[in-house]
């Protein structure tokens, strides 16, 4: 998995995301942890993902672009909200995909 520079973080989990970060790459269990992801596919913006789907045995594996981590469902919507009203005020557009994309490559 690949990490955004800026990775947004439920205020929840502020203080834990180091230790949920390693248990992503160690693709451990975890409890009620959503992430927020760039697809593969150009036609959508962010997919909200539980991790614990890559625990199954056919799950496909690739390489994702975690853009967020979130407590719960509600949260990752939140977040998701929250990236909007970013990328609107800073373009005035709502290409979310392309404004992650640059401001990674910005660094």
């Amino acid at each position: 998995m690949r990490y955004y520079r800026h990775l947004y973080v439920g205020e929840s989990l502020e203080k834990k995301k180091k230790k949920i970060i390693s248990k992503l790459e160690k693709r451990k269990f975890q409890l009620d942890i959503c992430i927020l992801v760039l697809p593969d596919t150009e036609k959508n913006q962010l997919e909200i993902i539980n991790p614990n789907l890559f625990l199954q045995k056919n799950y496909p594996q690739r390489e994702y672009f975690v853009v967020g981590i979130a407590k719960g469902f509600d949260e990752a919507l939140e977040i998701l909200e929250e990236i909007t009203k970013n990328v609107y005020n800073e373009t005035r557009g709502a290409d979310i995909r392309s404004y992650i994309l640059n401001k990674e490559q910005e660094g």
